[in-house]
């Protein structure tokens, strides 16, 4: 069995997705620190004029220790109006409200932790896609671990704790922090993704890559997505 882990984010671009769908379960990794200016509470859209900005959704002020898990959202601003406003830049294009109504779907409930949010839209954008990989949240799944003494034992402390489990897949930008003989050594196969991200016509002139996969849904049918979900290059 294939397991992906990965921290939250924010309608992440379509790597994080073909991650998803290439793995048999995925899990979503909440229980470490908090990292300012990730992609767990914002990511990238086209702008008006030209070149990309950020969608994002503002964060209570907390602690620089806090866990992802304990990350709560800033309700009182007008956050969620902000980003359909500039997602209206994408009016024209071939599937936006469809896309729209999605992101309604996401931003309808008044949610309070930065993960259930991204939980939610990943969700919606793997059912969009037919995607049934199962989603899980770390901080639920009441799961037992060794204490990791190393940035690559969340991953395989996750892997020995649960059945089954004989391939474990990373993306290729975490390749370095990985000691192959530690996962060797439990019989756990370990893989990196490297995603081709292929061009598609924008509303800009210039195309921007790897931004959020809401802007691959404005202009892509589902049926295009999961071929370009397809073009990646496996590293052992």
């Amino acid at each position: 069995m294939r397991l992906g882990i990965m921290q939250p984010y924010f309608f992440p671009y379509l790597g994080y997705i073909s991650l998803i769908k290439h793995t048999d379960r995925y899990i979503l990794l909440d229980k470490v620190q908090f990292i300012r200016h990730g992609w767990i509470e914002r990511n990238r859209i086209l702008k008006q004029t030209g070149g990309w900005h950020y969608i994002s959704v503002p964060l209570k002020k907390h602690s620089r220790d806090i866990l992802i898990s304990d990350t709560e959202i800033d309700n009182s601003r007008p956050w969620k109006q902000k980003i359909i406003s500039q997602l209206g830049y994408y009016k024209g294009a071939p599937h936006y409200y469809k896309v729209m109504d999605l992101v309604r779907e996401v931003l309808e409930p008044e949610m309070q932790s930065i993960v259930q949010l991204d939980y939610l839209a990943l969700q919606k954008v793997c059912d969009y896609l037919n995607i049934d990989t199962p989603i899980e949240i770390f901080s639920k799944m009441d799961l037992k671990i060794e204490t990791p003494q190393a940035a690559d034992e969340w991953a395989l402390n996750i892997c020995c704790s649960m059945r089954g489990i004989t391939e474990y897949w990373n993306p290729i930008g975490g390749m370095e922090f990985f000691d192959r003989d530690k996962y060797v050594r439990n019989e756990i196969e370990l893989y990196f993704q490297k995603m081709h991200l292929t061009e598609y016509v924008q509303k800009n002139n210039c195309f921007e890559s790897g931004l959020s996969i809401l802007d691959v849904m404005m202009f892509q049918t589902p049926e295009e997505i999961n071929e370009m979900l397809e073009d990646y290059e496996l590293i052992i």
